[in-house]
């Protein structure tokens, strides 16, 4: 017999295939079932690339869930870019965070927690490439927000809180009495400001740079990082950002600074007082890019601007760009920067010329980059590009592009178990309302059959600045998982649509919107994809605010809804709220300048037609939101079950307007889906969720 090898392996090829069509209908789909509360746990997220001095390895931040500690475990990864190989340089720490190289590429700095429960806080350490232990640099008692390497290498600034003073004496004693200011609703003590530091790269004493009641701005997610400390290239200079005092309302009053890291000196860049952020010395030195609103509006789009670094306003380099841009980095021969920005149905990166000139847009092909108010992108010293992206059908991963020109390249495939599941199809769908142009993603089930009839969940942005657009939802995802059409519009307010679109929400949060959501959902209705009798509405934020107002408006068209950490009442999110007096801006000042603004805050809260609901809603909320404050779902709920409306209001304990633990997320996800469930599916048709999240 020739070949007897090859006759042996086509043989058994022939049974396997006869294996797997004979493998029982459950088995088959264990193998290849659509995405599930389960499958949450084989999700890794990515972030924060950054290449090494050479370019030829990048440093990101791995994380993965684990559901018996409930917590996100963290890990330093280096990737080679000539072939993908992993080194996984920390593994397994808590919020391990803001990887940054040393100048000569021997060593990596991070920010990662140490302690436990209420005395964590996240301090910096150093780790050689060549091994060993890392070397913890700092102590900060109130932990370590950013930091940056003095280009020399021989130091790192870093920016912490002041300990609080003790004026009176032992807070035990009832010493504890604080100041009230423009902060949130549930502030126990006085916020303490935020200053530079400097320590030895090798370690020592840290030498404070910056001191006095004015502060660093401090970011509370969601939103960008807190405006991050820039070297000028010599080591003799710190670009930063001023607010007046540390409270988080007076946040708006942002100005550039410059730091004499010698004598301590400071000047204003340009001697604005307002909406200045995220300085960035030029390569050489000699300019200094920054964020500057539109008008000196947060209504507006982000503009770039770049200023001598002796002083001065400078010009805007993007009045042509028409985007959001919420990322700018200097590409290295200082000629241009890369812009990050929400576009149309994705996230686009563009090349802008310093010296005038149109915005050149990369060719990214279907990978979009992550966007959270923050492009994860970064740029080495030879002109490469790295980027965390995903599409519809591929979780985040790692990309390259070896110039602004190349074509990109994946260089991972962390979350290859995921991909590879039965995940629902999704397209961008346009449409018209008063004139505007909108967009919006629509996902198919994972088990769509052409001609069948399913139910649709609107899934609504928060934001309003923000946007939803062609990348992995794992939400939509565990809908379409289900047997559901999902649709997540944008509305006017979004940010992906240029300066005129997003600005038109000033003075109407909720009837223009409103009217733009519902003109994209009857494009749908008029498509005969769905069964038009079992449409739910949902969302989380400032879409918890567009799922009230709708229920409310359009009462009738509605099964059942979810409203999240939703706004209903805008004096509460004026009064009450983390950036509280900020948000006035959007509704044309503050409520108490008269009674015309007064009502116009009446008019345009979902709590006022709150007695219009007919629809059966869950109500989901964190008790010590500071975005959202508690009180508006309160008043949600009072008013729902007052009016014989079927209502369920769950919470959980936490300070913050998103839980960051893997099991309140799924949690989460389990009742809004539950919820669905109960109102859309036939009866039996719904899978099963046991708590565990098992499918």
């Amino acid at each position: 017999m020739k070949y007897p090898l090859l006759r042996w392996q086509l043989a058994t090829r022939s049974v396997f295939l006869w294996l797997v069509l004979l493998l029982p209908a459950t088995e088959l789909y264990a193998q290849n079932h659509p995405f599930g509360l389960a499958d949450l746990g084989k999700l890794t997220g990515l972030s924060d690339p950054q290449f090494a001095p050479d370019g030829k390895t990048i440093a990101l931040v791995k994380s993965t869930p684990d559901y018996d500690e409930n917590r996100f475990f963290t890990s330093l990864v280096l990737v080679t870019v000539a072939n993908g190989q992993q080194r996984v340089l920390a593994e397994r720490r808590i919020s391990l965070s803001q990887p940054r190289w040393s100048p000569n590429g021997q060593q990596l700095a991070y920010l990662a927690r140490t302690g436990a429960g209420k005395d964590a806080s996240a301090q910096l350490f150093v780790q050689a490439l060549a091994g060993g232990e890392p070397r913890q640099l700092t102590t900060a008692r109130k932990g370590v927000q950013h930091y940056a390497w003095r280009p020399d290498g021989s130091a790192l600034a870093f920016v912490t809180a002041d300990e609080p003073a003790n004026l009176a004496g032992p807070p035990e004693k009832g010493y504890d009495a604080f100041e009230v200011g423009n902060n949130d609703l549930f502030l126990t003590t006085a916020p303490t400001p935020s200053h530079i530091w400097l320590v030895p790269a090798g370690g020592g004493d840290a030498r404070r740079l910056t001191a006095g009641a004015w502060s660093l701005p401090v970011t509370i997610p969601p939103g960008a990082p807190s405006s991050p400390l820039s070297w000028r290239p010599d080591g003799q200079q710190l670009a930063f950002v001023r607010v007046p005092t540390p409270y988080s309302g007076d946040g708006r009053e942002r100005s550039v600074q410059l730091l004499n890291v010698a004598d301590g000196s400071i000047k204003p860049l340009t001697g604005r007082t307002a909406m200045e952020g995220y300085p960035a010395f030029s390569p050489d030195g000699t300019q200094v890019a920054y964020w500057y609103p539109q008008n000196g509006t947060t209504v507006n789009i982000n503009e770039v601007w770049v200023a001598p670094a002796a002083g001065g306003e400078g010009r805007n380099l993007t009045p042509a760009l028409d985007r959001d841009v919420f990322r700018a980095i200097w590409m290295p021969d200082g000629k241009s920067l890369l812009l990050g920005a929400l576009d149309g149905d994705r996230t686009s990166l563009w090349l802008q010329p310093l010296k005038g000139g149109k915005a050149r847009k990369l060719a990214l092909g279907a990978a979009s980059p992550a966007w959270s108010f923050w492009v994860d992108a970064g740029v080495s010293r030879q002109g490469a590009i790295a980027f965390v992206g995903s599409d519809p059908g591929r979780p985040a991963e790692l990309y390259y592009l070896a110039s602004a020109t190349a074509a990109p390249k994946r260089l991972t495939d962390f979350n290859h178990d995921v991909q590879a599941l039965q995940l629902g199809k999704a397209e961008t769908l346009s449409w018209q309302s008063d004139g505007m142009r909108n967009d919006g993603q629509l996902t198919y089930p994972a088990n769509y059959v052409p001609g069948k009839l399913y139910p649709l969940v609107l899934v609504i942005h928060g934001g309003p600045t923000a946007a939803s657009v062609a990348t992995f939802s794992s939400l939509a995802q565990l809908f379409a998982g289900r047997g559901y059409f999902v649709f997540e519009p944008n509305y006017r307010g979004s940010d992906n649509l240029g300066n005129a679109y997003k600005s038109a929400i000033f003075k109407d949060a909720g009837a223009g919107p409103g009217r733009d959501v519902m003109a994209g959902l009857a494009q749908i209705k008029r498509s005969g994809l769905i069964d038009s009798t079992r449409i739910g509405v949902s969302g989380w934020s400032y879409g918890g605010y567009m799922t009230t107002w709708l229920i409310g408006h359009y009462p009738q068209s509605w099964k059942a809804a979810v409203a999240g950490a939703a706004v209903t009442d805008w004096f509460d999110q004026y009064n009450f709220g983390d950036a509280n007096v900020q948000r006035g801006v959007s509704m044309g000042g503050s409520p108490w300048l008269g009674a015309e603004q007064a009502q116009s805050y009446r008019d345009q809260s979902p709590i006022s037609a709150a007695g219009q609901i007919r629809t059966p809603t869950l109500i989901l909320a964190n008790t010590g939101d500071p975005r959202v404050p508690i009180t508006q779902s309160y008043k949600l709920y009072h008013a729902l079950k007052d009016n014989g409306v079927t209502t369920r209001f769950i919470a959980w304990p936490v300070p913050a307007h998103n839980a960051s633990d893997p099991v309140r997320q799924r949690e989460r996800n389990r009742y809004w889906l539950e919820w669905m469930d109960q109102y859309l599916q036939p009866t039996g048709q719904a899978p099963a969720t046991p708590r565990s999240g098992s499918n």
